[in-house]
């Protein structure tokens, strides 16, 4: 059992954790936290970060009275700087049969890694981070606890997942956006091969919540690419069926509808404030991590 444990470990990507690991992860929302950290809160506080002016209430503290400003108006007012907390990580990854799909490495198994990686990574921010698993049956949920050891615990869990049965996606996120009461990211670790107009509804819906939300599709490069040459059957991994057929007949049709799917949810996530990142599983985690830092620093500075 031991051994077991330890192996899980390897789900930790040492790459990324030296590269971003210097570097915090923000939010580009204000996010409500119960100790100080690295995110803007919707609350006043102290911080070097300058807010609002506002008048000054008899019985306030006169500390942060500017005086500056009392001489060039003759008014007292006080200076409002920005508070800082920490934020809630919840983590959703999606275990449906069709996240099976890929190699050398299938989707799942680049989920667990990318999920492990970032529960690690923010945890060793100060933030709490939880984990939701999206599957047909026997969902796991881990609250969101600032803990060291959570990182254990998510691995626990992260590393016996199986990808199998049909998508739960859409109602999954619809549970998250109700049961997590304050704001917080989400992320949502998926290949999104659902209809469009439910993806919609449930990004809004857990936006609508207040919720900085994070989109990873996870696609294969055959997924992406379509590669294939010869008649092949075709297996829908989540029961409904197959079919045979020779590719070069589908390819191009397959690539547009593809292509128009992700731009889709791209399109919907500008509209409503939330981020989408289409990953191939041919890429590193470390690319994959440091080009999602790179969007956050570019989005919050």
């Amino acid at each position: 059992m031991p051994r077991r444990r330890n192996s899980y470990f390897s789900y930790l990507d040492q790459e990324s954790l030296s590269r971003i690991s210097g570097e915090p992860l923000l939010s580009k929302f204000s996010m409500e936290g119960s100790v100080s950290g690295h995110h803007r809160s919707p609350h006043k506080g102290a911080s070097v970060e300058f807010s609002e002016y506002r008048e000054y209430t008899p019985g306030e503290d006169p500390k942060r009275m500017d005086w500056k400003v009392f001489g060039r108006s003759d008014r007292y007012y006080l200076k409002e700087f920005e508070a800082e907390t920490n934020l809630r990580c919840h983590l959703a990854i999606d275990c449906s049969a069709s996240m099976s799909f890929g190699e050398p490495v299938n989707k799942l198994e680049y989920a667990k890694k990318l999920t492990a990686t970032l529960a690690y990574i923010y945890l060793g921010q100060g933030d709490a981070v939880g984990l939701h698993t999206i599957q047909n049956k026997n969902q796991k949920v881990i609250p969101t606890k600032r803990n060291p050891a959570q990182v254990q615990e998510i691995l626990e869990v992260l590393g016996p997942l199986k990808a199998k049965g049909k998508t739960n996606l859409i109602q999954s996120l619809h549970e998250i956006a109700e049961s997590s009461k304050m704001r917080g990211l989400i992320v949502v670790i998926s290949d999104f091969f659902e209809e469009m107009d439910p993806i919609k509804h449930a990004i809004t819906h857990l936006r609508d919540r207040k919720h900085d939300v994070v989109l990873f599709q996870l696609l294969d490069k055959q997924e992406i690419e379509f590669s294939f040459e010869r008649p092949t059957r075709f297996i829908d991994l989540e029961g409904e069926g197959s079919i045979i057929t020779e590719p070069t007949l589908i390819r191009d049709e397959y690539l547009k509808r593809m292509e128009e799917h992700s731009m889709a949810i791209n399109e919907h996530c500008l509209e409503c404030e939330a981020s989408f990142n289409r990953v191939s599983t041919v890429q590193s985690i470390s690319e994959t991590l440091n080009s999602f830092s790179s969007h956050r620093r570019e989005i919050t500075s």
